[in-house]
């Protein structure tokens, strides 16, 4: 499959913008191991292979085992995950396929029983911009690099 185009070029500051939002969501505090199963839960659903092949890269270098990135697919019987890393995918699921899901109370719930709003906010903002970025790079075709 080949790129259909550079939409950072034809569309000059765009890269800067959602940069500077990423770079915020990145400053406000989330646990960064937590940010990647986000990141790679979304794009597994979403199907973004440049996402996919960013992000599985950049958890292997902050330690995550294979085991539990390869497991992220059937996190719901996997017993390697968290609490807190089971809600935050569920609510990564929920808000991803939100023409679905509508968010539905006993997710948003789940995630409210184990953080706190602000960080149920930090990940909401975290969510939406994984599904932001993958939704550019699947329209764009964009390549996995290496």
């Amino acid at each position: 499959m080949e790129a259909r185009m550079d939409i950072y070029k034809l569309v000059p500051g765009a890269l800067k913008a959602l940069t500077g939002l990423q770079d915020f969501i990145n400053s406000i505090g989330l646990d960064k191991t937590l940010s990647e199963l986000i990141k790679i839960r979304a794009s597994q659903i979403n199907g973004c292979a440049f996402c996919l092949n960013m992000h599985t890269k950049d958890a292997r270098k902050m330690g995550e085992t294979e085991q539990r990135i390869y497991g992220l697919n059937a996190w719901h019987e996997a017993p390697y995950y968290t609490d807190k890393e089971r809600a935050a995918l569920g609510l990564t699921e929920s808000v991803t396929l939100v023409s679905t899901t509508h968010v539905p109370d006993d997710v948003y719930n789940a995630a409210l029983a184990v953080f706190t709003p602000e960080e149920v906010a930090q990940i909401t903002l975290a969510i939406v911009m994984i599904n932001a970025w993958n939704r550019i790079a699947i329209t764009a075709r964009a390549q996995p690099i290496g």
